[in-house]
């Protein structure tokens, strides 16, 4: 068994022809989420994974074998609750209420300018009919935000504010 022990966020700096003859994994949130885990590639063989504590692995982050071997991190289907606003009885302002109602259950939540998606939960789905959403369970990957603590969250956003007109508060 192959032990993959680090991650390249996105395939950052990866041949595309490397990241094409790679196998992958099809990995749903909750096992995204894990430090530890063993699973099959797509090649039928069993593989684990070994990462830091609180590292998340997204859709497209590609994993390196101690071995040096790559291996491609997709987001599964899952079940996922899809919340889009009622065009007849609301606003796209109406996703931005639902947002900050989640957040305050702590729900995890994907942010698409379009809908939102949180994982399946009947109390949530009524909450949100009742404030005249539409809620739809479908298959589909889930890629929740991340805390804006979080690791994740510091490596997207990387970079100099200096030179985007942003001026110090204080």
């Amino acid at each position: 068994m192959i032990y993959y022990t680090k991650v390249l966020k996105g395939g950052k700096g990866l041949a595309k022809a490397l990241l094409e003859r790679a196998p992958s994994v099809s990995l749903d949130w909750d096992l995204r989420q894990k430090s530890r885990f063993e699973t099959t590639d797509s090649n039928a063989c069993p593989v684990g994974v070994v990462i830091a504590r609180g590292q998340v692995l997204r859709g497209q982050d590609v994993l390196v074998g101690e071995d040096g071997s790559f291996l491609k991190v997709l987001a599964k289907d899952q079940l996922v609750l899809r919340i889009t606003f009622c065009a007849e009885h609301g606003s796209p302002f109406d996703l931005t209420r639902a947002a900050y109602h989640l957040g305050n259950r702590h729900v995890p939540i994907e942010l698409k300018q379009a809908y939102l998606q949180i994982e399946p939960d009947h109390v949530l789905a009524s909450m949100l009919e009742n404030m005249h959403l539409i809620v739809q369970e479908i298959a589909a990957p889930f890629e929740p935000e991340t805390g804006a603590y979080s690791e994740e969250s510091k490596d997207a956003h990387a970079h100099d504010h200096k030179h985007h007109g942003h001026h110090a508060h204080g």
